[in-house]
């Protein structure tokens, strides 16, 4: 079972990743950094494991990454500048994106300043939605963009290393692969509990969202 889900979501970037190369993987990340849930946990350790299979090269696929996450920055940035607040918590539970998020990142962004967009870059989740407060303290666009790429880099390229050895492992050693078998019920389940959490936890942000933009249209009427 674990190996069909695992085949499933590796077959969708993968599958980007071969038919467009290093354009795939820039293209995925921006989609990641545009705040759409898709998690570059998943992106980079795959684009890894073509690494693995000698049709990547780790320095320029995680390059590649970076640039994506520029790319895919200036929508949340932009977001942030125009719309502000209150256009995320109207629109953003179409992503699944709710309140809590736009709070953890609004957090880290006042505790760290600008230096927010490079170290929001290094940590999962935070890094998805820092461009969205740089937006709306209106950051310069030169120094925003160097932290996301210098901030992004080591991220992407640690991703696609995890990606790479992995790969050799699941191809060069057969008790890899006897692992996963053996933990195979245990591991599906643990997926299917991740996701049920997850889902409900997107609901409640979004509730949340409502909540909070009812109480900023009745303070604006």
């Amino acid at each position: 079972m674990v190996e069909q889900i695992l085949s499933f979501l590796a077959n969708i970037v993968i599958s980007v990743i071969e038919a467009t190369g290093y354009w795939g993987v820039a293209l995925l990340m921006a989609i990641e950094s545009a705040c759409v849930p898709l998690p570059s946990e998943l992106i980079m350790p795959f684009a890894g494991y073509l690494v693995s299979q000698g049709k990547m090269d780790i320095w320029l696929a995680a390059t590649a990454g970076a640039l994506g996450c520029n790319l895919g920055s200036i929508v949340a940035y932009e977001v942030g500048k125009s719309g502000g607040r209150p256009f995320v918590l109207r629109y953003g539970k179409y992503l699944l994106i709710g309140a809590d998020e736009l709070d953890a990142a609004d957090r880290f962004f006042a505790r760290w300043g600008s230096a927010a967009v490079f170290v929001g870059r290094l940590l999962p989740v935070i890094r998805t939605f820092i461009a969205f407060p740089a937006g709306v303290a209106r950051m310069k666009l030169v120094p925003f963009h160097i932290y996301t790429f210098v901030g992004s880099w080591p991220f992407c390229f640690a991703l696609a290393w995890v990606g790479r050895e992995l790969g050799e492992a699941w191809h060069g050693d057969p008790r890899v692969r006897a692992v996963f078998h053996s933990l195979d019920a245990v591991i599906g389940v643990a997926i299917v509990v991740a996701v049920i959490w997850y889902v409900r936890h997107r609901l409640k942000a979004i509730r949340k969202s409502k909540a909070e933009l009812a109480a900023i249209d009745r303070a604006e009427g």
